[in-house]
C-alpha cells in the first residue's frame, strides 16, 4: 500500500543554515497493516508523517501509495494531528463535515456517512453538541471521525492522544484497535509511548535521533484483538524492553525510568 524509499529531507532555516532532519529512509507499510513509530523528541516522526500525508515536498527519495507518486494532499489519505483542532463555533456534524464542504463531495451521501462514523466511535447522540461540551477523548473521536469522513485508505497520526490523561488513552487506545478493526484502514501511528506502539501496532518501527534513521523494525507477534490486560503479558514486556534498549542503548530499567510518566509512555 505505501512504499518508502531512500527519502531524505533537509531544512533550511533563514540564516541558510540546514538541519537533516530524515535521512534514507525506506520502509513498506502492507494493505490493512496497522504500523507504529516511535523515536526520540526531534528525530524527524512528524516531518515523515507530513511527506507521506502529501504537506511536505522531500529533498530526495520517493513515496508511493498503491503504485502512485504522493505529491501533494490526496483525499485517499487521512491525517489526524495531536490537537483536534475542531472549530468551537460548529457543531460536532458541521466539524466532521467541513473535508466534505471544502472539497465539494456530495453532502447528502456524506451526512449519512456522518451517523455512522459517530456511531462507530460511540457518539451517537453527541452529534449536535459543541466541542467544549465534550471531552478531550470524545473531541478526539470526533477528529477520528473526520478524517475518515471521505473514506480514506490510509489513516496517519500523529501523536493522537498524548495529552489526554491515563485512563482516557488507554481506552482511546481500545476504541482505536476497534476502529481500525471495523474500518478496514491502513494506519500509521506515531507516538512518544512505547507501550502505546507495542499495543496498537502490528510493527513498531524505531527511528534514531536525528538525522532519523529507521534503527530496526520490530515484529508484534500478540494475537487480535488485543485487551488491555496483554500489558501485564511477559511477551508484551518483552517487546517493550526491546525497543527502549533499541531507543535508549542502556539497561531496561533505567530506560523505563527515563520513559516514564504521559500515560501509557
Amino acid at each position: 500500500m505505501i512504499e518508502i524509499a531512500h527519502v531524505d529531507k533537509i531544512f533550511k532555516t533563514v540564516r541558510n543554515e540546514r538541519i537533516h532532519a530524515l535521512s534514507d529512509i525506506n520502509l513498506n507499510v502492507a494493505d490493512k497493516e496497522f504500523v507504529t513509530i516511535v523515536g526520540p523528541s526531534g528525530c524527524g516522526k512528524s516531518t515523515l508523517l507530513k511527506i507521506l500525508a502529501g504537506l511536505l515536498d522531500m529533498t530526495k527519495g520517493n513515496v508511493v501509495l498503491d503504485g502512485t507518486p504522493v505529491q501533494a494532499p490526496r483525499r485517499d489519505i487521512g491525517v489526524m494531528f495531536q490537537s483536534p483542532v475542531l472549530l468551537p463555533w460548529r457543531t460536532i456534524e458541521e466539524n466532521i463535515m467541513l473535508p466534505v464542504e471544502v472539497q465539494g463531495l456530495n453532502k447528502a451521501k456524506s451526512r449519512e456517512r456522518v451517523q455512522q462514523l459517530l456511531s462507530m466511535v460511540g457518539l451517537d447522540d453527541f452529534g449536535i453538541k459543541y466541542p467544549m461540551e465534550l471531552s478531550g477523548g470524545m473531541q478526539q473521536r470526533a477528529a477520528i471521525c473526520r478524517a475518515l469522513i471521505n473514506d480514506p485508505r490510509i489513516l496517519l497520526m500523529d501523536e493522537p492522544f498524548g495529552a489526554l490523561d491515563a485512563m482516557t488513552r488507554e481506552q482511546m487506545n481500545l476504541d482505536l484497535q476497534r476502529i481500525w478493526a471495523e474500518s478496514g484502514k491502513t494506519v500509521v501511528l506515531i507516538t512518544h509511548s512505547i507501550p502505546e506502539a507495542v499495543f496498537l501496532g502490528d510493527r513498531v518501527v524505531v527511528m534514531s535521533p536525528r538525522p532519523g534513521r529507521i534503527t530496526e523494525i520490530v515484529d508484534i507477534p500478540i494475537p487480535r484483538p488485543r485487551p488491555i490486560e496483554a500489558m501485564g503479558d511477559p511477551l508484551f514486556g518483552q517487546l517493550t524492553s526491546q525497543i527502549r534498549k533499541l531507543l535508549y542503548g542502556m539497561d531496561s530499567s533505567r530506560a523505563a525510568v527515563s520513559v516514564s510518566g504521559g500515560g501509557l509512555g
